[in-house]
């Protein structure tokens, strides 16, 4: 399969470089997804100028980008829930499955350094760590979501005060989290 990586000594995107990886084979829970759709978010960013929180620079190559969306194409051996051929988007944090965040959950996301991300033709993922997408989005519609839309979606409707209509929200910025915090209120009705 190709896949983009970034390689170490390089402080932008201008380090990425197109390689020739074995395609991954699922092992018993996980499954393959073809990525048909990635999208870029300023975590990325961070993460290949060195910043991206404790994972610091890169010290080996790495396929980075945490967002996209695809179909299954293959799945393994004890897999239930998924079958080949159906649409998914990757989760940010592949091992929290549900509750309140713990590092040792939210240490490991995809794109950083130890985790393969989703920009390349094929990404190998665990069972628990996909989501049907929603059946009127496009691939590249659903690949913005998981990243800044979880973002935007827990600040407006997951904490004490969830948005409702009448209500005014204040959005700081105009990047992603921003710009789909805007669709979330206005549908909403704030």
């Amino acid at each position: 399969m190709r896949a983009w990586q970034l390689h170490p000594g390089h402080d932008s995107l201008d380090g990425l470089r197109i390689v020739d990886l074995p395609t991954p084979e699922p092992g018993p829970h996980d499954v393959l997804v073809r990525v048909r759709a990635c999208s870029i978010n300023y975590r990325d960013q961070l993460i290949v100028v060195g910043k991206y929180g404790a994972a610091g620079p890169l010290t080996s190559p790495q396929v980075i980008l945490s967002d996209g969306a695809g179909e299954i194409a293959a799945v393994g051996s004890a897999v239930k829930r998924w079958k080949i051929g159906d649409r998914v988007v990757g989760c940010f944090f592949p091992q929290w499955r549900d509750g309140r965040p713990h590092p040792s959950l939210s240490a490991l996301s995809l794109g950083a350094t130890g985790a393969p991300g989703m920009l390349a033709e094929y990404a190998l993922l665990p069972e628990h760590a996909v989501v049907a997408m929603a059946a009127n989005l496009s691939f590249d519609e659903a690949a913005t979501l998981p990243c800044a839309g979880v973002t935007a979606w827990n600040a407006l409707m997951c904490g004490a005060r969830p948005v409702a209509p009448g209500h005014s929200v204040l959005l700081l910025g105009t990047g992603g989290v921003s710009l789909l915090a805007l669709q979330l209120a206005k549908a909403a009705g704030a």
